[in-house]
């Protein structure tokens, strides 16, 4: 499946149907961790919801990665990524502050999961290390 997205144009804002930028972008600590450059040529295609269980949309404008909800549009997370030694790398983050229009968590949970929406979303890996960082700090935080 990722391998034929490899063939599609990368999608643009054209593509979707509604984003909303973020209301009140608060900073996050970026994922440390570095992708390979065939990681950023997935993550830079984006992902389209392809149906009501998938929550997400995402699209990458230059080296910007913008994660919206897919029902609502409303953007959720910004990363900026660089290019660095062995790869790619967050070098900035943000999370949407606004609490009326996102339950936002502690900051270590939203690292953890934009890591695991981009791992997830973009290249289709959901036992990564984001995965495995969000399921423990789930835990320690009660969540199910």
């Amino acid at each position: 499946m990722l391998g034929a997205m490899n063939d599609a144009p990368p999608l643009t804002r054209d593509d979707f149907r509604r984003l909303t930028p973020l209301a009140t972008a608060e900073a996050i600590p970026p994922p440390d961790r570095i992708w390979s450059d065939a990681d950023w040529r997935l993550i830079g295609h984006g992902h389209k919801s392809a149906d009501m269980d998938d929550k997400w949309n995402a699209l990458a404008q230059g080296h910007r990665l913008y994660l919206h909800r897919s029902w609502t549009g409303r953007g959720i997370y910004e990363a900026e990524f660089a290019q660095v030694a062995g790869g790619w790398q967050i070098v900035a983050a943000v999370v949407e502050g606004n609490r009326g229009s996102y339950r936002r968590h502690e900051d270590a949970y939203e690292t953890a999961l934009l890591e695991a929406l981009i791992d997830g979303k973009l290249l289709g890996v959901y036992d990564g290390p984001g995965h495995q960082r969000l399921a423990r700090i789930r835990a320690k935080l009660g969540m199910t």
